[in-house]
């Protein structure tokens, strides 16, 4: 229970100065709280993402037809609901400024790619008015969104599995 005073001291002397061998200043960087936070960061994304998606509630008909391939801008996409409504990306716009307001949007495109989703149950008569204002709108290249797993022209259903 006793206590030693060396020479020198805390205080007394330079012997608080002096460096053990092999004990330099540390040069690393501590990337554990980076870390943490990264992995904070990632499931809040991983759980924020799925919400991000808004999307129009259209019934896709079915088809066996391959997708197209993408493109480097975002696709311009025209949906055409059941009871009529036409929807320009996420954005309802009447039927009387449909024309001018897509002659506008293909004014400052650079593809003349649009795409079409029209749900089932709306008659074929409303989607051709739909595609001729496309047309007169200046987007020549229309593709017509489905959904894969329907039946093929030969009547055997497509599962989606190449085999």
């Amino acid at each position: 229970m006793g206590a030693s005073l060396q020479s020198g001291g805390a205080t007394g002397g330079r012997s608080w100065r002096r460096r053990r061998p092999g004990r330099g200043p540390m040069s690393e960087i501590n990337v554990t709280p980076f870390v943490d936070v990264m992995l904070v960061l990632l499931i809040i994304f991983m759980v924020a993402a799925p919400l991000l998606t808004v999307g129009v509630p259209i019934e896709l008909p079915k088809t066996a037809a391959a997708p197209l391939p993408s493109e480097q801008e975002e696709p311009l996409t025209v949906a055409l609901t059941a009871d009529g409504q036409i929807i320009v990306q996420n954005a309802e716009i009447p039927r009387a400024e449909f024309i001018p307001r897509l002659k506008a949007v293909a004014a400052e495109r650079t593809s003349p790619r649009v795409f079409l989703r029209a749900d089932g149950d709306v008659p074929y008569e409303g989607v051709m008015q739909v595609m001729g204002a496309l047309n007169a709108s200046g987007f020549t290249s229309i593709g017509l969104v489905t959904e894969q797993g329907g039946p093929r022209f030969d009547g055997v259903i497509d599962n989606g599995s190449d085999e």
